[in-house]
């Protein structure tokens, strides 16, 4: 019987448990009031609240890594591209 209910407890928290992902693309859109990143594929972005917002520019390239929490695509960690060098 223990190990129904372990199983069935590990089971719950495997589907409760975050996905994580990484993509790269292009800024299309940045919603500083919703805090939200939109992507030229169309999918958008959870940022955090202590992102500096003005260091992201739309055209811009940017690498995320992100985990799905509650169907939300919320951001882990960015890159973004290395500032000109003229």
């Amino acid at each position: 019987m223990r190990t129904l209910i372990g199983a069935v407890a590990a089971t719950l928290l495997l589907s409760t448990a975050a996905f994580a992902g990484q993509t790269e693309g292009l800024i299309k859109k940045i919603d500083k009031d919703a805090l939200t990143l939109t992507l030229d594929d169309g999918k958008s972005y959870k940022l955090n609240a202590e992102t500096d917002l003005d260091a992201l520019k739309p055209g811009m390239d940017i690498v995320i890594a992100f985990d799905v929490t509650n169907g939300e695509n919320v951001i882990t960690d960015m890159q973004l591209p290395d500032g000109d060098t003229n």
